[in-house]
């Protein structure tokens, strides 16, 4: 990635000619509105850096901007499902088209990802990664491409974020269940599910020593089906548990296993999930879940990053706040 030549935007542009973006647009457009002084002064600096307009600068004439790159791990999953349809909800409705880019669950596959979408010459890029870290994103802020970056805070002339707040309240949620609850808990650990599922299994670790808590991790394919089987044998030994699941699906099969096996839930079997979505109350019995509004992520995705090309975003870092929501899976 390093062997790319950075391309020069319309930023550099109008920075060096010391006019606005829509001026540098209106010259590219051919606008009989600009002065001949100051078309040429554009044209000039323009031959200078060698600049090739893109479809923001030909489409800022027009108030609306071209392409969105976007990239996610996977399209299967229902939470990014959610903010995939925030996102292109709002770029309908404002006149974007989209890119959609999906990596692999490795850091070589979301780097080479994140080239491809340099490469491809979009006007801004919505990025929703958990293998992406701060040096990638520095890297393609060196592109001067904007760039919204989804579970991660960073921040820079070109960039801005949304970051998930579940910790805090998850801490709260098992230090109440130990005062009032009567089963030991288990964490699901998925590999290669992402950096967010590892942020909260070490809130999960920690609270536990904190609280002197006997806890157990219990690794578990990301698949409905084998984990579903897998219970169905763990439960032939454990008749008490109370399971903390990353997603619905996975909680799913955790639920639904108990029950199979004469396990009654909430009773002998308590089950949570941390990314709920809508399956969570369509499950019976419903899930108790931790819900952050994954569609409204993906809209004010795309809100905060118009207003990162239109340079005038002043809150670059935007939270978002889980709630808990409690279902018939558990007692509290």
């Amino acid at each position: 990635m390093n062997n790319l030549k950075e391309r020069v935007t319309i930023y550099e542009v109008a920075k060096a000619s010391g006019v606005s973006l829509a001026t540098v647009s209106r010259v590219i457009n051919n606008a009989s509105t600009v002065k001949e002084e100051t078309k040429n002064k554009v044209l000039s600096v323009i031959n200078k850096l060698g600049y090739k307009p893109s479809g923001l600068a030909q489409a800022l004439a027009k108030n609306k901007t071209t392409d969105i790159g976007v990239i996610i791990p996977s399209a299967n999953y229902v939470y990014i499902s959610n903010i995939l349809n925030g996102i292109t909800e709002v770029c309908k409705n404002r006149g974007f088209t989209v890119s959609l880019h999906t990596t692999a669950h490795s850091r070589e596959d979301a780097s080479i990802c994140l080239e491809r979408v340099i490469k491809s010459h979009v006007d801004g890029v919505i990025a929703f990664d958990d293998e992406l870290n701060k040096e990638d994103f520095e890297f393609i802020q060196s592109y001067s491409v904007p760039v919204l970056a989804i579970n991660n805070e960073i921040t820079g002339s070109k960039s801005a974020s949304i970051s998930f707040g579940y910790e805090a309240l998850f801490k709260k949620v098992i230090k109440d269940y130990f005062i009032k609850g009567d089963k030991d808990m288990t964490f699901l650990h998925v590999h290669n599910a992402g950096r967010l599922l590892r942020r909260i299994e070490n809130s999960f670790i920690n609270t536990c020593l904190e609280s002197d808590k006997h806890y157990s991790i219990v690794n578990c394919d990301d698949s409905y089906t084998r984990t579903y089987s897998d219970f169905m044998e763990i439960f032939k030994q454990k008749r008490k548990m109370y399971i903390i699941a990353y997603r619905d699906s996975i909680a799913a099969a955790a639920l639904n296993a108990a029950t199979d096996s004469g396990l009654s839930v909430p009773e002998d079997v308590e089950v949570l999930s941390i990314i709920g979505t809508k399956y969570s109350s369509i499950l019976r019995p419903q899930i108790s879940a931790m819900h952050i509004d994954m569609q409204e992520v993906g809209r004010r995705s795309v809100y905060m990053l118009i207003d990162l090309i239109e340079e005038r975003l002043h809150e670059k870092q935007y939270k978002f706040e889980s709630t808990y929501v409690k279902r018939d899976s558990t007692k509290y």
